[in-house]
């Protein structure tokens, strides 16, 4: 499904720069004629894909998700580097070896079910993930997200000892980048967790996923807001398994579950952010709505007109208290 490039060029410019819209990953040969003017093969086209991905007119940033099954090659980095434009900034995922509690079966078969020995490791996020990338990748930095994935009850992991080895953890690392927490468990939504990522100016990714409240709850609760920053990934709807999504929306070219009240609370991040003075990265799955793109698009063009109203004076918001000095945009 073709776009307007001429509207997304606009609405690109009606947009602040302190907010950076982008997908979840770029690889989807299926976005031919919507963000790639040629056809890619399914593998080993991740850096040209890339150059003209940063050319697409909304995209001001991208996660990177292969980053959480590997850390990235150094020629990697550098190849990524070489295809953006001077200060594309981007989020990548944190190795999972650094933020899986038990190892899993289809990652790691000898050792399923094991607890991992490497779990919040800061020496070997250091060595391995943010050395590198400082050395080849250090004018593309975003965020880092730490996603940690569903824990069982089994774990024993409790709101307060999540928060506690968070605090250990983030105490160690240096403050010349910044981080971002995405949490899969509703009970670690705890003001312990809050006040740990406020305290070293963490970034609570607001994540919409399967088994997580909407993004919106999540912004409505108390001190929710703990950087001087702002990180959302939209990934599915609440309620929905992601091998359902893949199967119903690939490839990815067009919108086929509208969300109304996501691309709401998406806005509302936006608006947030703005009254802040902060940056906001928003990062958009394929799986949340059919095609991240076409997502984008439809919340760039609600976030313009709901900017255009409040301009006039229409629904005014007080500006949103954030931790840490409010900041304008790198």
């Amino acid at each position: 499904m073709a776009v307007n490039l001429q509207a997304l060029e606009q609405l690109r410019v009606s947009l602040p720069d302190l907010i950076h819209m982008g997908t979840s990953s770029w690889t989807y040969p299926g976005w031919s004629g919507l963000v790639y003017s040629r056809d890619y093969p399914k593998t080993g086209a991740g850096p040209r894909m890339l150059e003209e991905y940063a050319r697409f007119p909304l995209f001001r940033t991208v996660g990177i998700d292969s980053t959480f099954y590997r850390p990235p090659t150094d020629n990697t980095l550098r190849r990524y580097a070489d295809a953006l434009p001077p200060g594309f900034p981007c989020l990548s995922k944190v190795w999972d070896r650094i933020t899986v509690h038990r190892h899993s079966e289809p990652r790691n078969p000898a050792h399923a079910g094991e607890r991992n020995p490497d779990f919040l490791n800061a020496d070997r996020f250091l060595a391995e993930v943010l050395d590198p990338c400082l050395e080849h990748f250090a004018d593309h930095l975003g965020p880092f997200i730490f996603e940690f994935q569903a824990m069982h009850p089994d774990d024993l992991m409790t709101p307060q000892r999540f928060a506690d080895l968070l605090d250990g953890f983030f105490d160690r690392l240096p403050s010349v980048v910044r981080y971002a927490v995405e949490v899969r468990n509703t009970e670690f939504l705890h003001p312990a967790y809050f006040a740990v990522l406020r305290e070293h100016g963490v970034g609570h990714v607001f994540n919409s996923w399967t088994r997580m409240p909407p993004i919106g709850e999540q912004l409505a609760l108390p001190d929710s807001l703990t950087a001087p920053f702002i990180v959302a990934r939209a990934l599915l709807r609440p309620g929905r398994a992601y091998q359902a999504a893949v199967d119903r929306f690939a490839p990815y070219d067009k919108v086929q579950d509208v969300n109304p009240e996501l691309r709401g609370d998406l806005v509302r991040l936006i608006e947030t952010a703005l009254d802040a003075r902060i940056p906001a990265y928003l990062l958009v799955n394929n799986r949340a709505e059919g095609s991240a793109p076409h997502t984008i698009a439809a919340v760039a063009e609600m976030a313009v007109s709901r900017l255009a109203q409040r301009t006039t004076g229409e629904g005014a918001v007080a500006p949103s208290p954030v931790p840490g000095t409010a900041t304008t945009d790198r």
